[in-house]
């Protein structure tokens, strides 16, 4: 852009950085402990703030990590989450926490969590964990872990873990969002409410409508 300053042309040269950044949002105070979903008289991105006045200890506490979850379900696993609903102090944090068990052959299954990136440390057992990339690679990262391994799965992107021992494993993840979400593929595909249009999926996987059906009754 050129600019005229009295009597002499100066060029001013604008650069535009490519880079956008996004995360939960910072906090702008100490703490801003979440005020529950009931008792909220407005809506917003997160959690509105409790009354600092009024915080105690116990809105940054839970218990109950060292505990097995129950996997005695069609998956063989159990994840037992601590996030802002448990913890209200976690709001605007960026931060949560898992624990994971898995039955042996237990599988915690293809997913993705929209709003964070997950690190998972195993404590007990052997794990066969996974991420998918994007399309259009769609490459596949593996990798065998054992007590003591950690693996990360990026933001957003479909990942799972399957117990390949013959006894129980169980495991930690820390994850980088207050309420990072969770997207269960098959959940979200063969049952969502209502129900998507069979002819759709039918072209979508290359597969007879039965099949679909059948998937289907499952969720």
């Amino acid at each position: 852009m050129k600019m005229i300053l009295g009597f002499f042309p100066v060029i001013v040269i604008i650069s535009l950085a490519p880079f956008v950044y996004a995360s939960d949002p910072s906090p702008l105070q100490d703490f801003c402990v979440a005020v529950g979903d009931s008792a909220a008289a407005v809506f917003v991105n997160g959690k509105i703030c409790k009354n600092p006045n009024m915080v105690v200890a116990e809105d940054f506490f839970f218990s109950g990590l060292n505990k097995p979850g129950n996997t005695s379900n069609a998956v063989g696993s159990r994840v037992t989450a601590v996030n802002v609903n448990q913890i209200p102090g976690l709001n605007t944090l960026g931060i949560s926490a898992v624990r994971i068990d898995y039955a042996p052959q237990g599988i915690n299954p293809p997913h993705t969590h929209p709003r964070a990136t997950e690190i998972l440390v195993v404590v007990e057992g052997t794990l066969y964990v996974g991420f998918v990339t994007s399309n259009p690679a769609n490459k596949l990262f593996t990798k065998y872990l054992y007590p003591g391994d950690v693996f990360v799965f990026p933001e957003g992107l479909i990942h799972f873990q399957y117990n390949v021992g013959k006894t129980n494993a169980y495991a930690f993840a820390g994850l980088s969002s207050q309420n990072p979400g969770v997207i269960t593929i098959a959940n979200s595909v063969f049952g969502s409410d209502p129900p998507i249009n069979p002819n759709v999926l039918t072209k979508a996987f290359q597969v007879e409508k039965d099949v679909i059906d059948k998937l289907q009754a499952q969720f």
